[in-house]
């Protein structure tokens, strides 16, 4: 496995017309990344965009390493083979596109936004104004319910209190003028995590977390304390 940061080269060829072309577009960023990586029907890596300022970066995982034959980026890669302890704990950032999967009135099964479905919950849209629980608290007791039910799946537990929610945003894009529009939603986890299943933790590091992988989402980004 690789660990690539891929910054865009600011010397390089047509960098306005990127630059104008990635801003018009979530999807486009997604497209840049397959171009990286073409060669294969099938997805083989993670990513995680970082902007540094209004320039595009880009974090990846990935079994290949990624190739430029564009003359548009500077790629640093090495090779990627974490060393992991069950008991070791690590500080994390992760991004998801955090949903629940709920059955319709005609019984076929929906996913939905955790945020949104958590309002739904509580009945917010019936309670008084005065009433409503902020939108930050409700990101973070709707994150944290789906990250809490994901954890012992990927091998890792939290604490909550050392947890943070934040970052929630929807997404509208599309593949290309007059297609049907990609809705999503995003949220940002980062704080502490511990190793309870190695082997299972270093699967999530290569394969991510959640849905929408293709979208940017579900690279488990961690770092030794």
């Amino acid at each position: 496995m690789y660990f690539s940061r891929i910054e865009l080269n600011r010397d390089g060829p047509a960098v306005a017309r990127l630059l104008k072309s990635l801003a018009a577009d979530e999807y486009r960023h997604h497209q840049i990344v397959w171009r990286l990586f073409k060669g294969s029907q099938e997805r083989d890596f993670l990513y995680r965009r970082e902007d540094a300022g209004h320039w595009p970066r880009y974090y990846t995982v990935s079994t290949r390493e990624p190739q430029d034959n564009d003359g548009l980026w500077n790629i640093d890669t090495k090779a990627y083979a974490p060393s992991l302890e069950n008991g070791m704990t690590l500080a994390f950032s992760l991004r998801v596109n955090p949903v629940v999967t709920r059955k319709s009135e005609d019984g076929k099964r929906q996913r939905h936004d955790v945020v949104m479905d958590h309002k739904k919950q509580i009945g917010f849209k019936d309670m008084p104004a005065a009433d409503r629980p902020p939108l930050q608290s409700i990101v973070r007791d709707a994150g944290l319910a789906w990250l809490r039910s994901r954890a012992g799946k990927h091998g890792f537990s939290i604490q909550e209190g050392l947890i943070t929610v934040d970052g929630y945003e929807q997404h509208l894009s599309s593949k290309h003028a007059g297609a049907k529009p990609i809705r999503f939603s995003t949220v940002d986890f980062g704080g502490l995590l511990t190793v309870t299943d190695e082997q299972v933790f270093k699967q999530a590091l290569f394969s991510g977390i959640g849905p929408a992988k293709g979208l940017g989402c579900g690279m488990l980004m961690v770092r030794r304390i």
